[in-house]
């Protein structure tokens, strides 16, 4: 794979062998994020379990101090009161049955969030197949399914991200952009750190953080010391 001339320059401020505290590795962050667009920084963490058992799923959802430095689009269904409360939360999208066959039928996905109440999952199970691969699809466990939708809304909408683990056992989640500077990057990574560490699932067995690596959209990966966080 070849890289840019930039991504050249950027490894080289990067040791391969060393173990970064977060504020170090947030700098260099800042400091390699040189492409004409604000860089999205991005946590991917792998875990000591293993996703095919039940009983090692690593899944929840955190609310970061700074936000993701995204304008999330919201999509709510649900009806009656709720749909008043979403919207007054400030929802981009609302609906019911028509939003669910507007998905179903045309494929329909410009959101970035998917919030709906428990009595109408009956009809939003059934779109698993369009939200499922894109991780669209709404959890109780993160937050997505619940009866105070404009509390879910103000949450998605100051920056609450979802972390799962993929097949590799490994979570990727966005941490905020390179313009934030060294310590807001820091003050949002250590937040999901310590959220993943306390969702630690008690059959997990060894070393439950094998390794932790933050990197800018168009930039190399900087390997932090994941012994700071005490798992």
């Amino acid at each position: 794979m070849k890289h840019g001339k930039n991504y050249i320059e950027s490894k080289k401020l990067v040791e391969k062998t060393k173990l970064y505290d977060v504020e170090e590795a947030c700098q260099l962050c800042v400091d390699m994020a040189k492409a004409k667009f604000d860089e999205t920084v991005e946590l991917h963490v792998r875990l000591g379990v293993d996703s095919r058992h039940a009983d090692q799923q690593v899944r929840g959802a955190v609310v970061l101090p700074h936000g993701t430095g995204k304008n999330v689009r919201v999509l709510v269904i649900a009806k009656g009161d709720n749909e008043k409360a979403a919207l007054d939360a400030g929802a981009d999208l609302v609906g019911a049955e028509e939003m669910v066959a507007k998905i179903q039928n045309e494929g329909f996905i410009d959101f970035d969030v998917l919030i709906t109440t428990p009595d109408m999952m009956g009809l939003v199970g059934r779109l698993g197949r369009v939200l499922g691969p894109r991780g669209l699809m709404p959890n109780p466990k993160a937050g997505t399914v619940t009866t105070n939708v404009a509390q879910a809304v103000n949450e998605a909408k100051a920056g609450k991200i979802e972390y799962r683990l993929d097949k590799a056992n490994i979570i990727h989640v966005p941490v905020g952009k390179a313009s934030f500077g060294k310590e807001k990057l820091t003050d949002n990574i250590s937040t999901v750190m310590d959220a993943i560490v306390k969702a630690k699932p008690a059959a997990a067995k060894g070393q439950y953080i094998r390794s932790a690596t933050i990197a800018t959209t168009m930039g190399p990966g900087v390997k932090l010391n994941s012994a700071k966080f005490g798992a």
